[in-house]
């Protein structure tokens, strides 16, 4: 049976995790191992534990407490649900947006880029994407137009941080991904069999329907930061160089956006 507190002040200790605890924080929470993050929304919250993601505890709007929420969540025994009326919780910062549901979850720890692009074909690759927004929309988009996983680089926005969970509508739980642990990252897909094609403007790209980049078996698909895009290096180290063919003088997307064009287009052969 779930325990059932209820919260009158927003500073009551209890609120920690929830109100004043950063994303950083957060992580390192149990550490050395694996900490937490705050999942925000029914949905989100759903479908991390629909994945196999721990719910640690549960703070939610007086008035949303009912008898098939507490069912929900009684085969978690230590999970406690902090209850508090909605004057007490618009005081967290965005908890408007969340629909009355936090929940803090455990992390779980994450697999290799060997383990998650065993039998993948099509992956995405963010290098250096630390806007958390872009993040979630990119996981959201990959895990929607084909893309079997996504790899990201150490300086990128965590996937599970509030934002980036909540912006992918929950898909962070639902495609796997997990960071580069070197930085030369090129070498280890070219071991794995990936053909590496950079989404950069440059003299040489193709577009992104190039029919032998289509043929391609194996093919790891890399974007960069906004604004800056990717690095030299990169763009220099891969196989293929893509673009999106555009109008109207534009020259440039969104990453975001960039990534849905490019993953329905080259989802589509396998």
């Amino acid at each position: 049976m779930v325990n059932i507190v209820e919260i009158t002040d927003i500073n009551a200790p209890e609120l920690e995790a929830y109100n004043r605890l950063s994303e950083a924080q957060l992580l390192h929470y149990f550490e050395p191992k694996e900490g937490v993050f705050i999942a925000e929304s029914p949905l989100v919250i759903e479908r991390a534990i629909n994945t196999g993601y721990k719910p640690l505890s549960l703070l939610i709007e007086k008035s949303k407490l009912n008898d098939e929420l507490i069912n929900k969540f009684n085969k978690f025994h230590e999970l406690t649900i902090y209850t508090a009326p909605m004057d007490v919780l618009n005081q967290i910062t965005g908890f408007n947006l969340t629909r009355g549901e936090l929940c803090m979850m455990q992390r779980k720890a994450l697999p290799s880029p060997e383990e998650i692009c065993k039998n993948a074909s099509r992956i995405a690759v963010l290098e250096d994407v630390v806007n958390p927004t872009n993040v979630g929309a990119i996981m959201r988009s990959a895990a929607a137009l084909n893309m079997d996983a996504v790899l990201l680089t150490k300086p990128c926005s965590d996937p599970l941080y509030r934002r980036a969970a909540r912006v992918s509508m929950g898909t962070v739980f639902q495609i796997p991904w997990t960071y580069f642990k070197e930085e030369n990252y090129l070498e280890l897909l070219h071991e794995m069999g990936f053909a590496t094609a950079a989404m950069a403007l440059t003299d040489k790209s193709v577009a992104i329907d190039d029919q032998q980049v289509m043929d391609e078996k194996k093919l790891a698909i890399i974007l960069g930061t906004e604004g800056e895009g990717l690095k030299q290096t990169t763009i220099d180290g891969c196989d293929y160089t893509i673009k999106i063919p555009m109008a109207h003088g534009v020259d440039s997307l969104n990453v975001a956006a960039a990534s849905a064009v490019a993953f329905w287009q080259l989802g589509q052969k396998r």
